[in-house]
């Protein structure tokens, strides 16, 4: 049993032990997690995978990721914002998604709000919230690493007031942790070098 600390994966090199469990998430850990996600569209993206997952486990949304890119258009903002209540219905019917009626409505309402912003806002927006590094000292265990901090606060909260739903301080922070505006692998941890 793991104290939390790096463990030696497939290839003998240490990774975060959540992402050893699986080789879908030894890919994602090393690819993709904590690496710089820029642009709205991407950012969408990121951002309605994590409210799909809030309450799931990641690797089930990993593993219908492009069920749900299919689904949603690529996540391209301007064509998810036209979406109807004929594709709402389409989603819900859906076996490569979460057909959670909740998180489809708020997947679809981020969309048309997100339409009607500047380009590059949302990118801005959530980077703004990036803390400095240098504040952040590498975590050696996953106990560590925290599930809010008070830049998930308030990107969560300056989200909501712009009107984007389903967006806590927890799933911010876990969009945080994903699109790289904070670098949560472990200090001995391979991917961390790699960031």
């Amino acid at each position: 049993m793991s104290d939390g600390a790096a463990l030696a994966g497939p290839d003998g090199a240490l990774r975060c032990p959540w992402a050893l469990s699986t080789e879908d998430y030894v890919t994602y850990h090393d690819k993709e997690w904590g690496r710089p996600v820029r642009g709205d569209d991407a950012l969408f993206e990121r951002l309605s995978l994590e409210a799909f997952q809030s309450g799931l486990s990641w690797i089930t949304i990993l593993r219908r990721r492009e069920g749900f890119r299919a689904a949603f258009a690529g996540f391209e903002i301007a064509k998810v914002a036209t979406f109807t209540d004929t594709d709402k219905d389409r989603l819900l019917a859906d076996p490569g998604i979460i057909r959670n009626r909740a998180k489809i409505e708020a997947t679809l309402a981020n969309a048309r709000v997100l339409d009607d912003w500047p380009a590059g806002e949302l990118d801005d927006l959530v980077w703004s919230h990036a803390p400095d590094p240098a504040t952040r000292p590498a975590p050696r265990t996953l106990s560590d690493v925290p599930a809010v901090t008070p830049e998930s606060t308030a990107l969560s909260k300056a989200l909501k007031k712009r009107g984007i739903r389903f967006v806590g301080p927890t799933t911010a922070y876990a969009l945080m942790q994903a699109c790289g505006l904070v670098d949560d692998h472990l200090e001995a941890c391979v991917a961390r070098r790699a960031c």
